[in-house]
């Protein structure tokens, strides 16, 4: 190996071992840690966030780029060796902005404010969280001030998770798809709703736990490098590609809320799991881009684990496992069940139809914080009449309001939500490609074999880490940019025929297609 490039790699490694501990830290944080552990926590946290940046933005660390950028120049595009390069470089560039001083203040005060939601929330108490979300503006406008030269303050922050994308191309496949879903959402609603009775049960959590780890292991999930626990919010973290973890919770009155979290959770994970090994410890051992992250955890969540095929061989034995609760209900019952379509509160509770909606509403008052048009205080007042205008339900309590997701409580205010939407949209882009290359996955599903599907997906997406963009990813596994047609043709063809619809309201909606 090239003198240069080996010590490059060692850097990097280092880095990524103090980085790798911080989220130890942080997992610990949401799931096992005391109380009382929480303001030595967020000082532990900036500590190694400012050591990790520090050794990642030193000077040789750019003379070493700079050579191997020299030496390199006629590598191919498509090489390791070159993609690292290319990745590190977009990284360095952007971190020799922030001063160590910020990112330790941004680490210490988000330990902090997540603490405080993990009991505001409960308590429905958003003047607890209140200082501590405006202090969060406040270093959310700050860090996008250290990249300057943009359209909208929100574009730095949108492409730190979803790279190349900017405020405006966001808005645009917004647009398109809220004229295409809104429609749909309309004809839907005009027609009985789905009877979900028969999830609201009472179910012992080791049963409902014994019974998601069951499904994710025939997926693919590798319990090796591995593991579930519970926490307040959902997530994925990854300490290596050989220990990459999820977490899921459990309400003891609805049989499937558990399942759906695991499953979720357990598309991220295999998205890291399967990245290739010799890639550890540098920028390419991660995925691309939010988005295409939450395309496999939806693609797993929905397009796979609320279709027919999936229930049809799991259904039998989600009866046997819960005889009491669902012995007389009927598959095509509990399908309805599992597919309702209703406007609801909660977006993590949220159907496929609704759910990009609860995104945009999200995405709207952000740009309207940071480009304040909206003050934190009035916060919960814009929240219930944007929820109100566009589901047509009255908010309650901020509990169920704007306290509902942890994101603005532990971390930056921008650039995160947007990959919820555009994940949708790839998630069913990307299974289409794969239903394309081989036309046996859907019938594998109804007999419980994910192997096709999980060898397809990290043949063309996962292996490759973050060596290319989110655009050249799609492009190259699927053949064509992103494009809102292959998801709109997804749920128009799931969801005509159980409610029914005659006409695809979505298809005379009017708008520009891609």
């Amino acid at each position: 190996m090239n003198p240069q490039l080996h010590e490059l790699k060692s850097r990097l490694i280092e880095i990524n071992d103090l980085n790798s501990a911080a989220a130890l830290l942080r997992w610990d944080q949401t799931t096992y840690m005391p109380a009382g552990g929480a303001e030595a926590r967020g000082r532990q946290l900036a500590t190694l966030g400012s050591l990790a940046h520090a050794k990642f933005t030193d000077p040789a660390i750019g003379r070493l780029l700079d050579r191997l950028e020299r030496e390199t120049a006629a590598l191919a595009y498509d090489s390791d060796d070159a993609a690292l390069l290319r990745v590190t470089r977009r990284e360095y560039d952007r971190a020799v902005r922030l001063p160590v001083a910020f990112v330790s203040e941004l680490n210490q005060h988000t330990a902090a404010a997540y603490q405080v939601w993990t009991t505001a929330r409960p308590a429905n108490d958003f003047a607890r969280v209140r200082p501590n979300l405006e202090k969060t503006l406040d270093l959310s406008r700050r860090m996008a001030g250290f990249f300057p030269g943009y359209e909208s303050i929100a574009d730095p922050l949108i492409d730190f998770s979803d790279y190349g994308m900017k405020t405006a191309t966001v808005r645009a496949v917004f647009s398109e798809l809220r004229a295409r879903l809104v429609p749909l959402v309309r004809a839907i609603a005009e027609k009985p709703a789905a009877d979900d009775r028969c999830l609201r049960h009472d179910v012992p959590e080791a049963q409902q736990l014994a019974f998601g780890l069951d499904v994710i292991r025939r997926f693919g999930f590798d319990f090796e490098r591995g593991r579930q626990d519970k926490t307040h919010h959902p997530f994925m973290t990854k300490f290596s590609l050989g220990d990459v973890r999820i977490t899921t919770r459990v309400r003891p009155h609805d049989i499937t809320d558990s399942l759906f979290s695991t499953l979720h959770e357990s598309g991220h994970a295999m998205y890291e799991l399967g990245i290739r090994r010799d890639y550890e410890g540098t920028p390419l051992a991660e995925g691309t881009s939010s988005g295409v992250h939450e395309s496999q955890s939806r693609l797993w969540e929905n397009v796979v684990g609320r279709s027919l095929g999936f229930w049809q061989f799991f259904y039998p034995r989600l009866q046997a496992a819960f005889p009491q609760q669902l012995g007389g209900t009927g598959i095509d019952t509990f399908y309805r069940a599992v597919n309702r379509v209703a406007r609801t509160l909660i977006r993590t509770d949220a159907d496929e139809v609704t759910y990009n909606l609860h995104v945009m509403l999200r995405f709207d008052l952000e740009l309207d914080l940071l480009e304040g048009r909206l003050a934190v205080k009035d916060l919960p007042r814009a929240w219930g009449e944007r929820f109100e205008r566009d589901f047509g339900l009255a908010v309650p309590d901020d509990r169920d309001g704007v306290l509902q997701d942890v994101h603005w409580f532990a971390g930056l205010i921008g650039g995160a939500f947007q990959g919820y939407t555009l994940g949708n949209v790839l998630s069913a882009q990307f299974f289409d490609a794969a239903r394309r290359a081989v036309p046996g996955i859907p019938a594998d599903i109804t007999r419980g074999e994910f192997g096709a599907l999980h060898g397809w997906l990290g043949e063309n997406v996962y292996q490759h880490g973050s060596k290319f963009t989110a655009a050249e990813l799609v492009e190259r596994a699927t053949g064509a940019p992103m494009s809102i047609e292959p998801y709109m043709a997804y749920l128009w063809s799931k969801y005509q025929p159980l409610y029914g619809l005659e006409a695809n309201p979505a298809a005379a909606a009017g708008a520009p297609r891609r």
